[in-house]
Formats: structure tokens, sequence, C-alpha cells
């Protein structure tokens, strides 16, 4: 695939898919991490004189303006970062928004409110993608987050330019999720959390081939544990995938893979920051508690099973790690990556809410790799092909 490095952009006005789906509350970005991952694409393209033109969604509004999901926080949030002007057009292919884009001078940085106002977008529809690429010279897919769509603003759009190509956000995702781990630095250890199995099982299927050492907690583990017939009280269980689940800890076994399990958790009569709760063996679990953390036996033997890691792969929490009783797990296995990071391991996070738990409680800049994306990245490393990345092909 083309890179923004062998793109003549000087004079050009580059149309950017960035993925600014951020959170916010109360109408300000509470959360700038994907917006700060696209700055060094945006700075590149300025630095080679081009004008920039941005284009992203944020929440699902099914193709209607709705208010809450205006992208005008993030242009506010953007000025700060960029420290520049961002001129900002309250609709993507408005007659007006285009004269706009036409009008950009080398250095500015013009960004188009939420694509999914329209329903072009998600339907992929020509005219719709047409109308965006008037905004542009040259096309910049930075969207990883977005890449498993086959959207009008990351597919259909490509086909109207002679020019298009990935940024460095999207070029460093590839680096890490594919190249650095389809052929990892050995032994390879991969950490598996979060509330759902779902989507994940195939990941694990996919991994057992690759990893020396697989670690499950978080909600998805009371699954497996369940199909291995431990208690689980109220805890997280998906019951339609409790055969797939013991079929994969049977994969597991007779490849000779270890794969680690909670032997102890934090249980509690909720999940809510003032609820009761106490450390407590599966065997001891009653049955109207609720697992929501990794325990202390659990924390040292995962923290053992990646001293002498070369690689590691996080995806997901070990626990509910909004509330500070219930972050201990998670903040361990963040502890213990950095410190294998810092002597020279590799470490690639997933995206979602390891992203957020990292921001919370850690320094991003203590791994080698966060991912902006969840669902893209989590199709990547099952080796599917993702419809963005063959449209540039």
């Amino acid at each position: 695939m083309n890179t923004i490095e062998r793109m003549a952009l000087e004079g050009k006005r580059a149309l950017i898919r960035v993925d600014f789906n951020v959170p916010l509350d109360d109408g300000i970005v509470d959360h700038d991490f994907r917006i700060r991952a696209a700055l060094p694409t945006i700075r590149y393209c300025l630095e080679q004189g081009a004008s920039v033109v941005l284009m992203s969604h944020l929440g699902r509004p099914k193709g209607q303006p709705v208010p809450d999901d205006s992208l005008l926080p993030v242009a506010e949030q953007l000025e700060t970062l960029l420290r520049q002007d961002i001129i900002f057009s309250r609709d993507c292919i408005s007659d007006r928004s285009l004269e706009v884009s036409g009008g950009l001078k080398p250095g500015q940085v013009h960004l188009l409110e939420n694509l999914r106002f329209h329903a072009g977008e998600e339907a992929n529809d020509d005219q719709f993608a047409a109308r965006l690429a008037g905004h542009g010279e040259a096309y910049v897919n930075d969207a990883f987050g977005t890449a498993h769509r086959a959207h009008a603003s990351n597919v259909g759009v490509v086909a109207h330019f002679d020019q298009a190509g990935i940024g460095r956000l999207m070029a460093k995702e590839l680096e890490f999720l594919k190249d650095k781990l389809e052929n990892p630095r050995r032994p390879f250890v991969v950490i598996l959390g979060g509330a759902k199995i779902s989507g994940k099982l195939e990941l694990v299927r996919s991994l057992l081939e690759r990893a020396d050492k697989l670690l499950i907690g978080g909600g998805m583990a009371f699954t497996f544990l369940k199909a291995q017939g431990h208690k689980v009280g109220r805890s997280l269980v998906d019951e339609a995938l409790l055969p797939e689940a013991g079929e994969i800890l049977r994969l597991a076994q007779e490849s000779e893979i270890p794969l680690l399990l909670p032997r102890d958790v934090a249980a509690a009569d909720s999940i809510s920051p003032n609820a009761t709760w106490r450390v407590t063996s599966l065997e001891e679990l009653q049955e109207d508690e609720i697992g929501v953390d990794i325990g202390p036996e659990t924390c040292a033997e995962f923290s053992q099973a990646l001293q002498d890691a070369a690689t590691i792969l996080w995806n997901g929490p070990m626990g509910v790690f909004e509330f500070p009783p219930f972050q201990t797990g998670t903040e361990l296995i963040i502890d213990t990556i950095t410190h294998a990071t810092a002597a020279g391991a590799v470490s690639v996070v997933g995206g979602g809410d390891s992203a957020a738990a990292i921001d919370k409680l850690s320094n991003p800049r203590q791994f080698s790799h966060i991912s902006t994306g969840g669902g893209a990245s989590l199709e990547l490393l099952c080796g599917k092909t993702l419809p963005a990345l063959q449209a540039l092909s």
C-alpha cells in the first residue's frame, strides 16, 4: 500500500479519514487518545505544504443529525493540540463545506461534521463518496478503528482519487498488529480480558497457534471457568458459548499451550463503587456473588508468567477497573507489562477499554504500541482482510 511519505502533497488538499470517535462528557472531549494518535499524520501533511481536510464519525446517529454527536467539541480540542485555528463545517457534503475546502491555503485545517449524520456513509453510497472526494486532491486513510467497516469514507471514496494511501497511525498499527505479531520474538505471551467473550473466541483459537502462553481474566474468564466446572456465582457467563469455550480448553491441553485462568477473585455483591466485596477462592465463591477482579494469587501467577516474555499482547482489563476497589488486577498487569517493555520486550495493547485503563492508571508512552481499534484489531489478529486496507491495496 502507498504511504504518505510516497505521496506528492505540496500545494495539495489532503482529505484524511481519521478516527475521532471519542467519548464526550457534557459537550467536552473526555478522552482524546484517538485525536492525539492522528496528530503525526496531520502534522506531516501540513509540513509538506498541504492543506488538510479531516473527516470522521462519532457515535451512532443512524443517518440523522444528532446534536450530542457533533464533532464541534473535537474541533475545539484539536485546536488546543495543534495550536492553530480549525475551520469547522456543520455538514460534511454541503456546497458551503466544499467551497471552504476548495479555498483552503497550505497549512490550514478543515474539519467536517459527523459523517454518520448521512445514511450514505454506512451504506457506502457512491454519490455520497463522490461528494466527500470533492474535498481533496489526495486521500489518506488514518482511521484504523473503522478499517473493518466498508463505508463510503474509507472504501467508496478511494475510487475517486488518483493518489491515495495510508497515514502514519495506520502504518504503525499494521507494523505492530500484523508484522510483529505474525512472527513474534519469543516467548510470546497473550493476556485477554474484558467483559464480553463473544467475538473473542475466534481470536483465542487463532492465538493458540502462535502464543507460548495464554492468560485469561476479566469477565470473559467466567465462561471458561464454568466450562471447567468451577463455581462462578452471578458472574458474567455466556451460556451459549460454553461448548465452544470447553473445546478451546481441550485444544489448549492437546497442544500443550499453558492457558491460565483465575484461581481466586475479588467477589462483590454488586457492580458498583460502594459494593461490599471480599477476596475468595473459586471454591468458596457464593451463589449471590459476582467476580469483579482477579485475586492476589492469580495476580502473582499472571505476573510470573510474563517475566520472561519477549512479546506481549494485551487486550481487555482484568476487572471492573473503573471502580478503584476493582482495579488491582488491571493495574498489576499494566505494571508488569511496562517493566517488561523497559527491559526490551515488545508490548502491543488492543484498543478500547485497555487503552482507557492505561490512560487512567499509567502512561501510554511506556508501551510499544497501543492500538486505536477494538474490532479492527481483533479482526486483523484473526488474519482477516480489512475492507479499508483492501480498497487501498
